[in-house]
């Protein structure tokens, strides 16, 4: 088995580590004895979503998401028609707030994607802070760093987590991130999936099951990343 990760311009959209989510998914599938193949895309490079099983859109500053967005609506159609599918997308802050209809800021609104039925507004001050998300989906706790000016709204769809501690989408409604058919859309930085091993598992199983009808995954040793994630759950939630 074969899993073809896209990693959309990550000469712009590579803030706080978002690669490091790249190198969690092709060990983790390698571990398995998956073969992984990243390939990683410019904005003059022609993206075929149909050779594609695992999406990384990261996260960048508002300049290089207005360049990033004018060159995805070029190709909006093809995108929309591989998430419908059940394409695979992991799309960090900036990413995520491009799923979106708009961000709106004080210098403008930028036109988002309209991916997702989602919105999100400059505000003050920035929500910085570890974070801690419940989702009874999942086996543990997600955590994770946030730091974004940007108020994000699903509306009607599902949260990525509930938050135990922190800010999430937008500091009012105890949401964080979004999840949508196999859209994970999330402010959670860091990396995001090597402290969420189980986070990770969901991507990839996801993304086996779309191409091969087989998503199941051997269990790997993660004494270690279990370990990491309850500290960070017993420091910031218990303890509070």
């Amino acid at each position: 088995m074969k899993l073809t990760i896209g990693h959309l311009y990550p000469d712009l959209l590579n803030l706080y580590g978002d690669r490091g989510n790249i190198q969690c998914m092709t060990k983790r599938s390698l571990w398995r004895g998956i073969e992984a193949e990243t390939i990683e895309f410019s904005l003059e490079d022609h993206i075929d979503f149909s050779n594609l099983d695992i999406v990384l859109l990261g996260g960048g500053s508002d300049r290089e998401q207005m360049l990033v967005c004018n060159k995805l609506r070029s190709i909006q159609q093809d995108f929309k028609n591989y998430i419908e599918d059940g394409g695979s997308v992991i799309a960090v802050c900036g990413g995520y707030q491009l799923l979106g209809h708009y961000y709106k800021t004080s210098e403008g609104t930028m036109e988002g994607l309209s991916l997702v039925d989602l919105h999100t507004e400059q505000g003050e001050p920035r929500l910085i802070d570890n974070i801690v998300l419940k989702n009874e989906a999942f086996p543990l706790p997600i955590v994770g760093f946030e730091n974004h000016g940007g108020r994000t709204y699903i509306g009607e769809n599902k949260p990525f987590g509930k938050v135990l501690y922190g800010h999430g989408n937008n500091g009012e409604d105890h949401t964080e991130g979004v999840l949508y058919k196999n859209i994970i859309g999330t402010y959670l930085h860091g990396p995001l999936l090597p402290k969420n091993p189980h986070i990770c598992d969901y991507l990839l199983s996801n993304a086996l099951e779309r191409k091969y009808g087989k998503g199941d995954l051997t269990p790997l040793d993660d004494d270690l990343e279990v370990k990491a994630n309850q500290y960070i759950y017993n420091r910031f939630v218990k303890q509070a």
